[in-house]
């Protein structure tokens, strides 16, 4: 990672303003001034400013908008993962809350805070998480019924659901579950098939609407207060 953008990751401000303390030489690497601020760092360099040894964030929380075609994965490998899309000199340290299908987009947590992120998944939290659903065929009312009263899927009987029907073939989904292929495995019981799939909300913290597919930002202070009292 270039010397500029670990400064400013690391809080020293904007590109422009991190490129003021290399130039007015308050920046040292391995105890040797710096003049380049392009210069590549190694995970072995050191680097101090005003001769404070720079250390990174201790917990870090990012809103994802999870696009389609990558997996909810820390590992490597062919398929890129949503740990690919963070641009953060600690993205290594990352992993989601949970995990979404390849296909499925949406709201994703992704953290380094692995007690927070055991306790939102824990089954007795019975933390709701919310997708919208767009199907290939209508909806009934009695599909609605259905969902909210559980289903029978092979291995196991879904608790019970909030669902609302949107239109003749959308529906909002709440399941405080999370097994695989979930949601779809649902609808397929009631005989169709979920077209498109997208988490909007996580115990009730929406998705940001400003955030494009494949975008992400920051968790507030207020959001991760929020996050912190599901538990």
């Amino acid at each position: 990672m270039r010397l500029d953008k670990f400064l400013s990751h690391a809080g020293f401000g904007s590109r422009k303003e991190v490129a003021k303390l290399i130039k007015e030489k308050r920046v040292a690497v391995d105890e040797k001034i710096v003049k380049n601020r392009n210069l590549k760092l190694q995970d072995k360099n050191t680097v101090k400013v005003d001769g404070d040894v720079v250390i990174l964030e201790e917990w870090i929380y990012f809103l994802l908008n999870k696009p389609k075609g990558v997996i909810s994965s820390t590992e490597e490998g062919p398929t890129k993962t949503v740990i690919d899309l963070i641009d953060h000199p600690q993205s290594d340290e990352l992993f989601p809350v949970g995990r979404l299908d390849k296909d499925t987009t949406g709201f994703l947590i992704l953290t380094n805070d692995g007690k927070l992120s055991y306790q939102l998944l824990n089954p007795k939290k019975e933390i709701f998480k919310t997708y919208k659903a767009t199907l290939e065929k209508p909806v009934s009312d009695r599909d609605i019924e259905r969902l909210e009263t559980g289903i029978p899927l092979k291995d196991f009987t879904t608790k019970p659901a909030k669902a609302e029907k949107k239109s003749d073939r959308v529906v909002h989904l709440s399941i405080s579950e999370g097994k695989f292929h979930q949601v779809k495995r649902m609808f397929r019981y009631l005989d169709n098939e979920v077209v498109e799939l997208e988490r909007i909300s996580f115990g009730g913290m929406e998705l940001d609407d400003l955030l494009k597919r494949g975008e992400y930002r920051r968790v507030t202070e207020d959001e991760l207060k929020f996050l912190k009292n599901l538990i």
